[in-house]
């Protein structure tokens, strides 16, 4: 019977973890393979990667990565922004003000983005704004300023007020209290804010596809279009690096955490 407690849940994980990871390792496989737009295995080759540096044939993907970066760059640090000092000028409201404030900044969160995305195309006509990089900008950081606000807040709200408080009775201004005590205080919030407000405005497609000209595209609208043609093995390379970035990035995170725990429990020792 104990085997059997362990061994159902050790075999339900690891059907869960091929289920998410089996897809990626295919996709890393075959961005190696020397067969164009094919499931059949032809033979390992870096072809893929070469071409996908190259450019050669016009196809624009980097340009696009190059595109979709700048712009998620750009909304994550502005949301951020945004959101640091809404948490803040909600941290001061009254209760009940402050809970209908919050609930109102859920609403776009469970909002469907094809919503939102029409909504600020409609807005954009109305106000006689032209679709261009400006209007995609701008829709990327409405999408992703709800999410920055549920990153930082609580943060806001473990702030200890006599902090702040202390600052300014020693004479720091209001200014300084915010970027000596208050930003440091609040960083992994703003951190984890950055991250996923970037990955939000990476992964985002149907927004970027109604408030954008035909002049720009964003990796994932070309990914949606290149995808109607068949397997291209130029976008499993690219994917395959962003994968790896993604990882890499993930690995370090973790090392840094293990290394900031563990003065701390020769500490405790």
């Amino acid at each position: 019977m104990r085997f059997l407690k362990k061994l159902v849940p050790n075999a339900y994980l690891a059907l869960i973890l091929v289920f998410i990871y089996l897809p990626i390792a295919v996709l890393i496989i075959y961005s190696f393979n020397s067969l164009p737009k094919s499931f059949i295995w032809g033979g390992f080759t870096f072809d893929n990667y070469k071409s996908l540096f190259k450019g050669s044939d016009g196809s624009g993907i980097l340009e696009s990565l190059l595109e979709t970066l700048k712009v998620a760059a750009i909304a994550s640090v502005a949301s951020t922004a945004f959101g640091v000092l809404s948490s803040l000028g909600l941290a001061y409201l009254g209760k009940k003000l402050q809970n209908f404030a919050m609930t109102m900044t859920y609403v776009p969160n469970v909002m469907p983005d094809l919503v939102t995305g029409i909504s600020f195309m409609l807005l954009f006509s109305f106000l006689g704004v032209q679709k261009s990089e400006f209007t995609l900008i701008m829709a990327h950081i409405a999408l992703c300023v709800p999410f920055a606000i549920l990153s930082i807040s609580p943060k806001i709200k473990q702030l200890d007020k006599s902090l702040t408080e202390a600052a300014m009775d020693l004479g720091a201004t209001r200014f300084q209290t915010l970027r000596l005590v208050i930003i440091p205080e609040i960083m992994p919030g703003i951190l984890s804010s950055l991250l996923l407000t970037f990955t939000l405005s990476i992964d985002d497609y149907l927004i970027s596809n109604f408030n954008v000209d035909s002049s720009i595209q964003t990796l994932p609208m070309m990914i949606y279009s290149m995808a109607k043609l068949g397997v291209n093995p130029k976008m499993n390379a690219l994917t395959t690096l962003m994968f790896g970035a993604v990882l890499i990035l993930m690995v370090l995170s973790n090392l840094s955490s293990f290394k900031k725990a563990k003065p701390a429990g020769a500490k405790k020792k």
